[in-house]
């Protein structure tokens, strides 16, 4: 018999808390896991499952708009803010219903509450101030929104945490970021009739992504009426009684009704007894881990956001998965965070999988590009003023498909299907020689024969 309460303590509710923990006890092992906030964590709580549904929400005032095009009239229409919270928290609480459920039917303890580590083997529970033992702890607390303390007024502003809880909807919104998080509550906002500006010091946002999608995404959420001011940043943001009045670099003074800062985020880490335990953490805070999502510390473990390797639901359930076949299944795994497929919802999506341009010129001495930009159907009978980007990177001497990019409508469900094919290592010739499917706009992936352009060693020829 252990001399340990459990075989294995999760500190933290997320999606890989929870999997690690429900797997565990589904294999008979003795398992804690503790949240102090909501079970489901960041994504299922305040990130992309009610992200997604503002998102759909958004998208109704261009669909009725787009409906008169293919003959229907469409009376006057309304929105209701406070409505559309409700029926999101509503969805939220099922959904967090459900990840309760899962782990009680696999026999895991469910403790509301915050935990801290007092050494390695030892958790403190913050409500009881009870301590328990555990041979391993798994550390899965995710990350937070940064508060950016360095500008000053930064305690009149929200971050998207508080986005999806606001008590009315603003008449008007500063955004300032230029990542995922910022795009898409930018257009998010922007839907529900708010005037929405964003503000990026950058030169073009998304500056992870390839540039033809960058660069099309910016100039479709411009020609939508969302104000983009690149090479700029906030100074200072101060609060009076018709609202905030925010101080620019280069953009002079602007005012808002709501000021959203989407400047990153942080691994939650402030206050977790690390330091007790002896685990390590890198300059940012992170906890650093192996190859194996072990720390320092040999019976410790951390996944998820909580480590800063790649901050993503899916690959926090991913490593979850691994650290059960390393430490129950006796076959040690290594997370793989190679082609993974990724999509932004603004208004055109993006979804993509693979290398960007810039960085697949290089890895490879030779590439061929494909790109194709059309007006989807859809357009033409509605009248939108909208354009689809197709774009494959393609390895010349293997010719290995090693890029898929696309901006348009269903680019995250295309991306999807596009990882598998990539996955599988599949070639240009392979994606030559497959039937299209038409009328589609994933037609295109298929149909474009001819190079658009190479790149030799870095560059355009």
């Amino acid at each position: 018999m252990s001399s340990y309460d459990y075989d294995l303590f999760v500190i933290g509710g997320g999606s890989g808390g929870v999997r690690t923990a429900r797997v565990a006890a589904s294999l008979g092992k003795r398992v804690a896991i503790a949240e102090e906030y909501r079970y489901g964590g960041t994504c299922v709580i305040r990130g992309c499952v009610p992200k997604k549904l503002f998102v759909y929400a958004s998208q109704f005032h261009e669909h009725f708009e787009d409906a008169e095009g293919f003959g229907w009239t469409v009376g006057e229409s309304s929105f209701n803010w406070k409505k559309l919270v409700a029926a999101k928290d509503a969805e939220i609480a099922r959904l967090e219903g459900l990840y309760k459920k899962g782990l009680a039917g696999a026999n895991a303890e469910i403790l509301e509450t915050r935990a801290e580590l007092v050494d390695a083997h030892t958790v403190r529970l913050a409500k009881t101030g009870q301590t328990v033992t555990a041979k391993t702890i798994v550390i899965a607390t995710g990350g937070r929104p940064n508060p950016h303390v360095a500008l000053p007024g930064h305690e009149f502003c929200i971050s998207s945490n508080e986005a999806f809880h606001l008590e009315e909807l603003p008449k008007s919104i500063v955004i300032a970021g230029g990542g995922y998080i910022a795009v898409e509550f930018a257009n998010i906002f922007h839907g529900l009739g708010v005037e929405t500006t964003l503000i990026y010091r950058g030169a073009e946002i998304l500056s992870r992504f390839d540039e033809d999608l960058r660069r099309g995404l910016h100039e479709a959420m411009v020609a939508k009426g969302i104000r983009i001011l690149c090479h700029d940043t906030l100074q200072k943001v101060s609060k009076g009684e018709g609202g905030l009045t925010l101080e620019t670099m280069n953009n002079g003074t602007l005012q808002a009704g709501v000021v959203l800062l989407a400047l990153g985020r942080d691994p939650n880490t402030e206050g977790l007894g690390l330091e007790a335990a002896g685990v390590a953490v890198d300059e940012r805070g992170a906890i650093i881990v192996d190859d194996y999502s072990r720390t320092n510390v040999e019976n410790i473990y951390a996944l998820g956001d909580v480590t800063n390797r790649v901050q993503l639901t899916p690959v926090a359930i991913h490593e979850a998965m691994c650290f059960i076949e390393t430490e129950y299944k006796n076959n040690p795994t290594r997370p793989d965070y190679e082609l993974i497929p990724t999509a932004v919802f603004s208004q055109p999506e993006i979804g993509t999988v693979g290398l960007a341009e810039e960085e697949a010129g290089k890895r490879y001495g030779e590439l061929e590009v494909y790109r194709a930009q059309f007006r989807p159907l859809k357009a033409t009978l509605s009248g939108r003023a909208e354009r689809m980007i197709m774009k494959l990177i393609v390895d010349a001497a293997s010719r290995k498909v090693v890029g898929a990019h696309i901006l348009g409508h269903d680019a995250g469900e295309m991306a999807q299907l596009l990882g598998i094919t990539l996955k599988a290592g599949c070639t240009k010739d392979d994606f030559d020689q497959t039937m299209a499917l038409h009328p589609t706009a994933a037609e295109e992936l298929v149909t474009m024969y001819a190079p658009s352009y190479r790149i030799r060693e870095g560059k355009r020829v």
